[in-house]
């Protein structure tokens, strides 16, 4: 058995996050809506009607392009792709085959280990990048099918790689720095949950020192990184016993559906080639044109890209981690740069934000964009700082902020949670506090120096978390020496 190894190509389809459709007026967040309400004649593929581009989803793919270096085309043009299927209502697809929007970029991107430190830098070829709509969605119940095309009209971003990965964890960890690409430039959302970022992925074997590439499986519509991750893998180990079994790689390029429950493919059919689709330039929809200052006028405005604020958040003490959680999230990025802002501590504002705010979260069951923005979180913050609140209370705070959607000042004042900061009260508290722990005060006078802690614990416990530890502390410093 000669030494394999794998080699695997994406092609990655990213719904852009436009107001409307790709051609036509309908409203292009159809998720969670009520089948087929969100459709027109057009998306329809009705007889008579004609796609009008959409200017916004073009300018969003050209920022993609530029973003994943590819050199956007002077000119370009929209095919017809030909295929029959229920969630096609046209009969066809609006794409791009010989003269796609983008050619030639590349993707640098990091592996990591289980707890998300980087283990390796690699880098992943771009062959194209074109535009395109999306098909409805079939819903299949025993031997019935329910067709949607809510989704139907969608545009998409099509992006296609070099088959320069090796593993099903290069393809995962790319098409995670993709994604976090895509979104940082506001091409798309990205919501892996919506569906609005799904993979095709090409797997076939070679022998180690060759270059010969052989036919590939391609399987078809994975749409979560662990169905990317697991599909790749099952495959490969499918490919690798065949090949043992009959002396040698695939005889032909096959397509395979990805069974989730299962967790194994299927063979569908053998791979369709480009004739098989009779491609033909879009007959009513004239050629797009793009000049020199235009793209370049886009590429200056581009946002730093999420390498380089990885490194620029891990320059400041965040682990790995940390960073890639912030970069995958503009959302929570904002709000931590928010928090860091103010506090000028990076290692406390990720305790506020990356730790307990999304903890919280996580426990209601809400996103980043359900839970307090930056400025609710500036105000918690200004409450510690302050004084009003100790942190311990802020944390209580934050809980109770992700719960009701209150501000911090409301809660404060409705819970009676202001902290106790008069020298004259404390004072008289430490009093009661001396006198009801003799055997604390003993000890800490015999040089038991954590003693302190249960005197100043029992302070908090009677004005029920209100009083300021710190002053507590200082005044028993005063009173026991």
């Amino acid at each position: 058995m000669p030494q394999l190894e794998a080699v695997i190509g994406l092609e990655v389809h990213a719904q852009m996050n436009t107001k409307t459709k790709m051609f036509c007026g309908c409203d292009n967040d159809a998720f969670g809506k009520a089948p087929n309400t969100t459709v027109c004649p057009v998306c329809m593929g009705f007889p008579g009607t004609l796609p009008v581009p959409n200017e916004e989803a073009i300018q969003k793919a050209v920022k993609a392009s530029l973003a994943i270096g590819c050199a956007v085309a002077p000119s370009c043009h929209f095919d017809r792709k030909h295929y029959f299927y229920p969630d096609l209502p046209a009969g066809f697809q609006i794409s791009q085959y010989d003269f796609p929007l983008a050619k030639g970029g590349k993707v640098d991107f990091d592996l990591v280990d289980a707890s998300g430190s980087a283990i390796g830098e690699r880098s992943c070829r771009i062959t194209r990048l074109h535009m395109e709509n999306d098909a409805g969605k079939l819903s299949h119940y025993g031997n019935n099918t329910l067709c949607d095309y809510n989704r139907a009209g969608t545009p998409l971003m099509e992006i296609v790689t070099e088959p320069d990965l090796k593993s099903a964890e290069d393809a995962v960890a790319f098409a995670q720095e993709l994604r976090r690409i895509l979104i940082s430039v506001g091409a798309s959302d990205a919501d892996m949950f919506k569906g609005m970022m799904r993979f095709d992925a090409s797997i076939s074997l070679k022998e180690k020192g060759t270059e010969k590439l052989n036919p590939r499986s391609e399987i078809k519509n994975l749409n979560s990184f662990k169905a990317l991750e697991k599909a790749l893998q099952y495959e490969e180990k499918r490919l690798r016993e065949l090949w043992e079994k009959d002396k040698g790689p695939l005889p032909h390029d096959i397509t395979v559906g990805w069974l989730d429950d299962e967790e194994k493919t299927h063979v569908l059919r053998d791979k369709e080639t480009a004739g098989d689709y009779r491609y033909f330039p879009e007959p009513d929809l004239p050629p797009l044109s793009f000049d020199t200052p235009e793209l370049e006028k886009i590429r200056t405005a581009l946002p730093p890209l999420p390498r380089a604020e990885k490194k620029k958040l891990s320059d400041l003490g965040l682990t790995d981690a940390e960073a890639q959680q912030l970069n995958a999230d503009p959302d929570l990025k904002k709000i931590y740069e928010a928090v860091l802002g103010r506090l000028k501590d990076p290692k406390r504002a990720s305790g506020i934000v990356i730790t307990q705010l999304t903890g919280f979260l996580k426990a209601a069951g809400k996103t980043v964009r359900q839970g307090p923005g930056a400025q609710a979180m500036l105000d918690l913050v200004d409450a510690i700082e302050s004084g009003k609140i100790s942190g311990s209370k802020g944390k209580e705070v934050l809980g109770k902020m992700v719960e009701t959607g209150k501000s911090a000042p409301e809660i404060i004042a409705d819970e009676g949670m202001r902290q106790i900061t008069d020298e004259g009260a404390l004072d008289a508290l430490v009093e009661k506090a001396i006198a009801a722990n003799p055997k604390a005060v003993e000890s800490y006078k015999n040089g038991k120096t954590q003693a302190l802690g249960a005197i100043v614990g029992w302070v908090m416990k009677e004005t029920k978390g209100q009083a300021s530890p710190e002053k507590v502390n200082a005044i028993l410093l005063k009173k026991i020496v």
